[in-house]
């Protein structure tokens, strides 16, 4: 401690225990135990003006006095170094016995520290807690050694006994082994078969002889050479596998107490160990279990049996549950390709299966507006309806009813009686509401949120709770899950959709020709009507399917060519109806009748004199001469030839001009101009 010298001012500030708490009472209790005698714990204070006042050494007080001022005046270090971190690591890693040998330890050096501050001279001190505790007074210096350099707090783990190379953090040195032996045997060792130790260190021992290896140790130094330079969690990953090296980690524990019914939910299928028989079938088949179960209370809210895990089942699934139970916040399921088909998670933002483009269809869980969460397949942690399979699908397949249809949960543990019958999949149906039913009611339950209840009886709670806001779907809302969704385009000429090997149509669909639409159908009833949207979701109409007749039925020709002509009479009184001026009405209002008018009256009129062909070349073409720059008897002469022309003969030969005579006029033969 830095200060040992306090006044009587400093003395109360600190508020000792079994000490006076103000200056009169520290004044009466100097005058009781009559600290002033002992002049060499009792000085003049220092500094102080005209004198007077004194300062007191801290051996005067109780050793619980004493204590609290030392911890007031000593200041702790920023923190702990290697070396303490090393003498507390080698402390933790002795027995409960030789962690109260280093107490006892302790405790002598305490006494005698505290005997000296008492006064005591250190000698004596020493002896009597040496000869109380029957050690030698070398023993006691040899434990001071220990504890010299150490802050006080290190006290304890310093006088640790050096027991261990390990527990002090020095690992031992290894028995020598060749490098090449030792590889061989780690490699064999930690291979997934699995062998065991001494098969491989018999197969190495053999191959070092070939080889000339040496030294090989013992196959026990081996073996703890193998634990020490390979921990355990690499031994179980290579041997066991990834799923074993899982489980030394420690699962997570989730709560659901901050959650509420219909909040959050999760979904599965599972294959039911149950021979099933249809009907119109000779063969027996298996069937799956597909459910949703609440994760708050656990509750099976919905389920259906199918031969197969398909987006149609999870459709019936969802719907059920929306229909009865309302519209959960979020839904938890595997990226199995029927809960990963676009037409149950389709506009989803992850889906670790099938490629996400920007124009395909919102899903039935995108349009409800859960928002879907894929997780890892046969996780309970992650689906606790992963767990419910154990218990519920155990009841299922294993009740009396179900003698002689139980399959086994593998080839290997087949029953005796296997084979005996198929449960008809009307009377299975009924059985597994039954039993989910039971399930449900079923009292006693141990979960978080149960707690000796039932689910059924936690899920109505939660319901009934008026904090509990929960969606429910409008009957118009049946549609979004009730049918399917797919992109299609508008085909020509007509705006027709197929689908399916189907035609469906709508007269609206003439504004969307070549477009990409998106249509809601039913699966089961392909020939009934469906509805068409827009890109943005906007609803459009209702087309119904176009059935494909016969050749050779009038019937249907009169009742197309009657749907037609109905059609072409709306089509034009539309027309008649958008288009209220006639040609001669907008010609007049765009003013293209006076224009006519005025190019009429501007006509030039016909020359009077009239242009005779010469020999002499002329520098205007006759061919490029207006219709209204010919006169009388040049038109007479064309007719005439053109009539020749027509008569046939030697006339209707067109000769090749020759000279400086005009085309079209014969050899030989004078035009009446040149008469």
């Amino acid at each position: 401690m830095k200060v040992e010298w306090f006044t009587v001012a400093a003395l109360v500030a600190a508020k000792l225990p079994e000490m006076p708490q103000d200056a009169s009472g520290y004044t009466r209790h100097i005058a009781r135990h009559n600290w002033r005698a002992h002049t060499d714990k009792v000085r003049k204070q220092e500094g102080r003006e005209g004198g007077g006042g004194y300062e007191y050494h801290y051996s005067l007080l109780p050793g619980t006095a004493r204590q609290k001022l030392a911890f007031l005046n000593t200041e702790m270090p920023p923190e702990r170094t290697d070396t303490a971190k090393l003498l507390w690591r080698k402390f933790e890693a002795l027995t409960d016995t030789q962690k109260d040998i280093c107490r006892k330890r302790l405790d002598l050096i305490v006494e005698v520290e505290e005997m000296k501050v008492s006064g005591i001279k250190a000698l004596q001190a020493v002896k009597h807690c040496t000869r109380k505790a029957d050690i030698g007074v070398a023993t006691y210096y040899e434990w001071r050694e220990l504890i010299e350099g150490h802050a006080r707090q290190d006290w304890l783990a310093a006088l640790a006994p050096s027991t261990s190379s390990i527990a002090a953090g020095v690992v031992s040195e290894l028995t020598e082994c060749h490098p090449d032996a030792w590889d061989v045997l780690a490699s064999d060792f930690l291979r997934p078969e699995g062998a065991a130790f001494s098969a491989c260190y018999r197969r190495a021992v053999d191959v070092a002889k070939k080889k000339g290896w040496a030294p090989v140790p013992c196959e026990r130094t081996l073996r703890r050479r193998m634990d020490i330079l390979v921990p355990k969690a690499v031994q179980i990953l290579a041997r066991k596998g990834k799923e074993e090296a899982k489980k030394l980690f420690p699962a997570q524990q989730r709560s659901v107490a901050h959650l509420f019914a219909m909040q959050m939910v999760n979904t599965d299928g599972h294959k039911l160990d149950l021979h099933v028989s249809f009907p119109g079938r000779e063969k027996w088949g298996r069937v799956f279990l597909m459910a949703t179960q609440d994760l708050y209370s656990r509750k099976i809210l919905s389920w259906v049996l199918c031969e197969a895990e398909t987006w149609e089942a999870v459709r019936t699934i969802v719907g059920n549950m929306v229909e009865q139970h309302g519209i959960p916040e979020r839904l938890y399921m595997d990226n199995g390709r029927a809960f990963a088909s676009k037409k149950i998670s389709g506009g989803a933002k992850k889906r670790n299966r099938f490629k996400i483009t920007e124009d395909e269809v919102a899903g039935l869980l995108k349009t409800l507006g859960i928002e879907a969460r894929f997780v890892n397949p046969y996780s309970g942690q992650s689906k606790p309806i992963e767990r419910g399979w154990s218990d519920l699908a155990e009841n299922i397949s294993k009740h009396p009813a179900m003698s002689g249809c139980y399959t086994g949960r593998s080839t290997q543990h087949k029953p005796e009686n296997y084979g005996k019958r198929a449960v008809p999949i009307a009377e299975l149906e009924t059985h597994v509401g039954l039993c989910i039913e039971e399930h449900n009611a079923r009292v006693d339950r141990k979960t978080e949120t149960a707690k000796g209840t039932s689910f059924e009886q936690v899920f109505a709670a939660s319901m009934a709770d008026p904090a509990n806001l929960v969606r429910f779907a409008s009957p118009s809302q049946r549609s979004l899950w009730m049918l399917t969704a797919e992109t299609v385009t508008a085909r020509k000429p007509d705006g027709a959709i197929h689908l399916f090997d189907n035609r469906y149509w709508n007269g609206a669909l003439n504004q969307w020709i070549g477009k990409k639409l998106t249509v809601r159908f039913d699966p089961s009833d392909l020939h009934g009507s469906i509805k068409i949207y827009d890109p943005q979701g906007r609803f459009l109409c209702d087309a119904d399917c176009i059935d494909r007749t016969g050749f050779d039925c009038a019937a249907a020709a009169r009742e197309i060519a009657r749907a037609r002509s109905t059609k072409k009479k709306d089509d034009t009184t539309a027309l008649k109806s958008a288009k209220r001026l006639s040609d001669l009405q907008l010609s007049e209002l765009m003013g293209r009748g006076a224009k006519a008018a005025k190019a009429q009256a501007e006509k030039p009129s016909r020359p009077t004199v009239t242009r005779l062909i010469t020999k002499t070349p002329v520098a205007t073409n006759v061919a490029y001469l207006a219709a209204d720059e010919i006169d009388e008897q040049q038109f007479e002469d064309n007719f005439s030839r053109g009539l020749a022309r027509l008569a046939g003969g030697d006339a209707a030969i067109l000769q090749f001009p020759k000279g400086d005579r005009p085309a079209g006029t014969a050899s030989g033969r004078k035009s009446r101009a040149e008469k």
